[in-house]
């Protein structure tokens, strides 16, 4: 009988799980390509099936009901101590016109701020008025759902509801590369959307 060190013996279990797993996403990579042989982008994002947030004034939102409904939808996790992330969801508002009418894009900017600064946030926003849908994740359950560490995060998915593009931290121009990957995805149908 051949012996194998413990070690070889678990990359030898666990290597053809991950090569066969499907697309891995690294900060700031492009999982939409210029490729037409290759769909880089990630499954359907089943994760956001079960996650429902409350709005700055206590609505709540299944994300199943945006997500994957026909329409890209763009999450941006931010928080009000976080001047990146507050720097890059400004500078979203001079292309976001452009991208609800031509893609029919929704922007979900989902704050991290805990529940004692929630008020914080409400009147931050209207000071800036942003024209998003502004959730709250006071108890950060999206930040471990979706394990990142740092805000700000945005994530970018298809009308299908698979992950398209993801990256982390903000320097100026970023939302030109986000304007790119969103003019990468397929127009949306004008039917209507599909049943949650």
């Amino acid at each position: 009988m051949i012996s194998f060190p413990k070690t070889l013996f678990v990359w030898a279990l666990l290597l053809p799980l991950a090569l066969s797993s499907p697309g891995r996403v690294f900060s700031g990579s492009p999982l939409v390509g210029n490729s037409a042989k290759q769909n880089t982008a990630m499954p359907v994002d089943e994760r956001l099936a079960a996650v429902v947030l409350k709005d700055v004034d206590g609505n709540s939102l299944r994300l199943s009901e945006v997500v994957g409904q026909g329409k890209p939808v763009l999450l941006s996790f931010w928080a009000t101590w976080c001047t990146p992330c507050k720097k890059e969801l400004t500078n979203y508002m001079d292309l976001y016109e452009d991208w609800a009418k031509d893609y029919g894009l929704e922007i979900l900017a989902v704050s991290i701020d805990d529940a004692r600064n929630s008020a914080k946030v409400k009147s931050y926003i209207k000071g800036v008025r942003w024209p998003y849908r502004i959730l709250m994740d006071p108890n950060e359950d999206m930040k471990r759902l979706l394990n990142f560490q740092t805000v700000p995060y945005t994530l970018l998915y298809d009308g299908e509801g698979r992950l398209v593009y993801r990256h982390n931290s903000y320097v100026e121009g970023d939302e030109f590369v986000m304007d790119e990957k969103i003019r990468k995805l397929p127009i949306p149908s004008k039917g209507e959307p599909k049943e949650p």
